[in-house]
C-alpha cells in the first residue's frame, strides 16, 4: 500500500476535480462580471474567487477534515433525518432535476444551435441529449476510471482548446481595461463579484464531488484517513489555483470586449461574440467544442456522485441501475420541462446554498472548535429560517407574489444583507457562537464530574 500520493497522482485528481466543476456556466460567469465591472475588474475578481474557488476548496476540504465518506456522512453531524432531506434534496436538484439535464441543454444552446435551423431544434436537442447522457453513462459507469476519464483526457484537451482564446485575446487585445463599470459594480465591485460566484453553486457541487475525490484517492492504494484528508485538501488546492487563473483570464477578457460589442444580456452572448471576432466561423466550432466537453465533464461527475450516493444511502440500490436512470430522468428533463422546472429547483438550490455552506464551515473549523452536535445542530437551526426565506425569495413571480409568501419575507427587512442573498449569515454566526458555547459548557461540566 502506498504511504502517500505521489505529486503526478495528485495533479491528476486535481485536474479532473477542475473538469468535474468547470462546466459552461463556469465559463459564462466570469466573462459577463468582466463586462459589467468594467475598470473595476480586479476588484470583482476579487470578490468572485473569494466564492467561486474559495467555497469549493473548503467544500473539498471539510470532507476530508471531518473524515466523512459522502454528503450524507457529513450531514449526519447534524441528525440523520436531517441527513437524508438534505442529501436526497441536494443530489436530486444537483443531479437529475435540474444541473445534469441543464448541462445538456447549455451545451446545445452554446455549441450546436447556431448550426441549426430554427424548425429542426426540438429533434436535434433530442437526438444530441441522447447521444450526450449516453456518453455520460459509459464514462461514469466505473467510478475508478474518472481520474484517467476526465484528469488525463478531457481537462487537458479543455485546457488546450480554451488556451488557445485565451493567447490570442492577450497577444491580440481588443482593447483596455478602462471601461465603466455597470449596476452595483460601480460603488461595489468587489461583493458584487462575491455575489457572483455565489450563484456559481460550486459550494453545493464541492459536495457532491467531494465523495468522487475520496474515492478516487482510496483507488489508488491510500486507506489512512488522515493522508487521505491531506490528499484530498492537496488535491483542492491544485484544482482551485486552475480555476481562479481562468476566472481571471476570462474576466479580463469580458472587460476587454466591451471595446468591441455592447453590454450583453448574458456571457454567452459576449463569449460567442469573443470567438467570432477572433476566429470567424472556425470560432463557432472551437466554442461548440469546449462547451461540450466542459459540459461532458461535470455531467460525468455528478452522475458518478448521485449514483455512489444513492448506493451508500440506500445499499439495496445498484449503482449501474441509478446511472441508467438518472441519465432517463435527465434526457425527460432536458427535452419536456427544463424550463418550467428551473422555476421551481432554483428556490431549493437557494434553501440549500446557507445551509450547505454553514455545514462546510462548521466542518472545517472543527480542528479548531471541536465536533460537536450542538454546534453542527444550533448553527444549522439558526440558518433555516434565512434560507427558507431564501428559498421563497426565489420563487416564480406568480407564486411569490401571493399574499402569504409577501407576508412571509417582510422578516427579511430585518436581516441585514437579505437583498443580496446573505441574511443568513448574522444568523449562522450567532448559532455556531450559541452552540460552541453550549459545547464548552457541556465539556465543562463532564471534565468536572470526572474529578
Amino acid at each position: 500500500m502506498n504511504e502517500k500520493l505521489t505529486w503526478r497522482n495528485l495533479f491528476f485528481i486535481g485536474s479532473m476535480l477542475f473538469g468535474l466543476f468547470f462546466g459552461a456556466g463556469n465559463l459564462i460567469f466570469p466573462v459577463f462580471l468582466g463586462q459589467q465591472a468594467g475598470n473595476n475588474v480586479f476588484f470583482a475578481i476579487v470578490g468572485l474567487l473569494i466564492t467561486g474557488v474559495g467555497l469549493p476548496l473548503l467544500g473539498v476540504a471539510s470532507m476530508g477534515v471531518t473524515g466523512s465518506n459522502s454528503v450524507f456522512d457529513l450531514a449526519s453531524n447534524i441528525n440523520r433525518p436531517f441527513a437524508y432531506v438534505f442529501t436526497i434534496l441536494l443530489y436530486m436538484t444537483m443531479g437529475p432535476l435540474f444541473a445534469i439535464p441543464r448541462l445538456a441543454t447549455i451545451s446545445f444552446q452554446l455549441g450546436l444551435v447556431p448550426f441549426v435551423a430554427k424548425s429542426h431544434q426540438v429533434l436535434v436537442l433530442a437526438i444530441f441529449s441522447g447521444i450526450f447522457f449516453i456518453v455520460t453513462y459509459l464514462l461514469a459507469r466505473k467510478p475508478s476510471k474518472l481520474m484517467t476519464y476526465v484528469g488525463k483526457w478531457l481537462t487537458p484537451i479543455f485546457l488546450i482548446l480554451l488556451g488557445i482564446l485565451v493567447v490570442t485575446a492577450f497577444i491580440k487585445p481588443m482593447g483596455g481595461l478602462n471601461a465603466n463599470p455597470q449596476g452595483q459594480y460601480v460603488k461595489n465591485p468587489t461583493l458584487s463579484g462575491f455575489t457572483e460566484g455565489y450563484n456559481t453553486m460550486d459550494a453545493l457541487a464541492s459536495l457532491a464531488f467531494g465523495v468522487v475525490v475520496i474515492d478516487t484517492i482510496k483507488n489508488l492504494g491510500i486507506t489512512h484517513p488522515k493522508q487521505i484528508a491531506k490528499d484530498t485538501i492537496k488535491s483542492g488546492f491544485i484544482c482551485v489555483i486552475l480555476m481562479g487563473i481562468i476566472y481571471g483570464f476570462l474576466a479580463l477578457i469580458g472587460t476587454m470586449s466591451v471595446n468591441q460589442f455592447s453590454l450583453a444580456t448574458n456571457g454567452g452572448v459576449t463569449l460567442a461574440q469573443v470567438f467570432n471576432y477572433y476566429f470567424g466561423s472556425f470560432g463557432s466550432l472551437l466554442l461548440a467544442l469546449i462547451a461540450i466537453i466542459a459540459c461532458l465533464k461535470t455531467s460525468i461527475g455528478l452522475s458518478s456522485a448521485f449514483g455512489e450516493t444513492a448506493q451508500e444511502m440506500f445499499p439495496k440500490f445498484n449503482y449501474q441501475v441509478v446511472l441508467i436512470g438518472a441519465g432517463i430522468l435527465s434526457f425527460v428533463v432536458a427535452n419536456i420541462g427544463l424550463t418550467k422546472l428551473i422555476n421551481y429547483s432554483t428556490p431549493v438550490l437557494m434553501f440549500l446554498y446557507p445551509l450547505a455552506i454553514v455545514l462546510i464551515i462548521i466542518a472545517v473549523l472543527t480542528p479548531i472548535i471541536g465536533e460537536s452536535r450542538w454546534i453542527f445542530g444550533i448553527a444549522t437551526l439558526f440558518t433555516l429560517i434565512p434560507a427558507i426565506l431564501s428559498g421563497l425569495n426565489a420563487l416564480p413571480d406568480a407564486l411569490r407574489s401571493t399574499g402569504l409568501v409577501q407576508q412571509i419575507l417582510t422578516v427579511n427587512q430585518y436581516l441585514p444583507m437579505a437583498q443580496l442573498n446573505l441574511g443568513w449569515v448574522l444568523p449562522a454566526i450567532i448559532g455556531l457562537v450559541i452552540g460552541w458555547l453550549i459545547s464548552c459548557f457541556k465539556n465543562y461540566r463532564v471534565v468536572d464530574e470526572t474529578r
